[in-house]
């Protein structure tokens, strides 16, 4: 059975009024699929918090600590917040700034338990790829995607296939696994945009086949990189289990790309991906539109589950999307609050996304 990983603890968390997690993502989701009855208690589990010896198989106890004792005082020292960046902009000090992520890193070892004997879960609040080990960076305090594949590891897969689809490359995971042999990294992300890392030289000590795509990168395109380059080389690897980090943020409303994608590709990964491992955990990651972020993640959680998407949403899922708020005081288009499937957005294959595949494959 396919399961669902949530937590009550994002339910009204918030980075801080203006910061761009200041919306509700995962409750929205939750909300979303069981106004549709799609979520019952059968599918779902609660997620467990990762302890601080689980967080230290990839973070060091130094900074395991500084991010507790910083929740617990509610303030960080000049010395901490250079040292561990918290206390910053991205990663600012609140009320959940350690349960919260360590609950995502424990949802991430809860679905790793959970594929063990095959199968398929999605942690919508996991998908923080840019933590460091002894750092804090880009909204992420832990990894969750890289404590998630090291479970994987210990409870004796030879091998995982990471697939990170959000707009900023996954630089914490590559950096994790830099060569190694049992981890290969297919990020797919937007050039020239923060962390400014994942060039399409840089290949991650042989780990990592990372391609930098241009502004307004379409459906199309999309399509073409999963079918020529994303399935070639996770079929080549031939994964014990897949992992997809499926950010929203590279969807066309999204304020943090300029990515314009529509949530079909999203859809089209989580459907291509299922078939070429016998285990498939599905994360969430970046998304920074409230409605476009539970539209998407609601379509994929249909994807995983094998639900009929309506054409039009019954009253009470849209009034979940109706009551969803956010800082910048914009209200979306009507249909992003009565349907759950974007339009396609399609355009050309431009040559540069060819070029760039073309590169990569030859290195399968």
């Amino acid at each position: 059975m396919t399961l669902f990983i949530g937590s009550p603890i994002y339910r009204g968390s918030r980075y801080g009024t203006r910061h761009p997690l200041s919306i509700e993502r995962v409750p929205a989701v939750i909300d979303l699929c069981r106004a549709l009855g799609w979520l019952g208690p059968e599918r779902y589990r609660t997620s467990p918090r990762a302890k601080p010896e689980a967080l230290c198989r990839f973070h060091t106890e130094d900074y395991v600590a500084a991010l507790m004792q910083a929740e617990m005082a509610g303030a960080v020292s000049d010395t901490v917040r250079r040292r561990y960046g918290l206390g910053t902009l991205s990663n600012p000090v609140f009320a959940e700034m350690f349960r919260r992520p360590a609950t995502a890193v424990g949802g991430g070892l809860l679905a790793a338990e959970l594929v063990a004997p095959g199968g398929a879960v999605f942690n919508p609040g996991g998908g923080t790829h840019h933590g460091l080990a002894d750092r804090a960076a880009g909204f992420c305090y832990l990894n969750e995607p890289v404590l998630t594949i090291k479970r994987l590891l210990e409870m004796g897969l030879a091998r995982v296939a990471y697939v990170d689809i959000d707009a900023h490359h996954g630089d914490g995971v590559e950096v994790a696994f830099s060569g190694s042999d049992s981890v290969r990294m297919i990020s797919v992300h937007e050039g020239g945009r923060w962390p400014f890392t994942g060039a399409l030289e840089d290949d991650g000590g042989g780990a990592a086949f990372n391609l930098p795509v241009p502004r307004d990168f379409n459906d199309d395109e999309f399509s073409f990189v999963l079918q020529e380059l994303v399935v070639p080389a996770v079929v080549d690897f031939r994964p014990d289990a897949v992992f997809l980090q499926c950010g929203a943020d590279a969807l066309a409303e999204d304020p943090l790309s300029r990515l314009r994608l529509s949530n079909n590709a999203h859809v089209e990964a989580v459907r291509e991906l299922r078939p070429l491992a016998p285990r498939l955990i599905v994360s969430g990651g970046g998304g920074y539109n409230p409605w476009s972020v539970a539209r998407c993640w609601t379509r994929v959680w249909a994807e995983l589950s094998g639900q009929d998407v309506p054409e039009r949403l019954a009253p009470q899922a849209q009034n979940v999307l109706a009551g969803l708020g956010w800082h910048r005081k914009a209200r979306p288009d009507p249909a992003l609050l009565t349907t759950l499937a974007d339009p396609p957005r399609p355009g050309p294959v431009r040559d540069a996304v060819r070029a760039a595949v073309a590169r990569l494959r030859d290195r399968l």
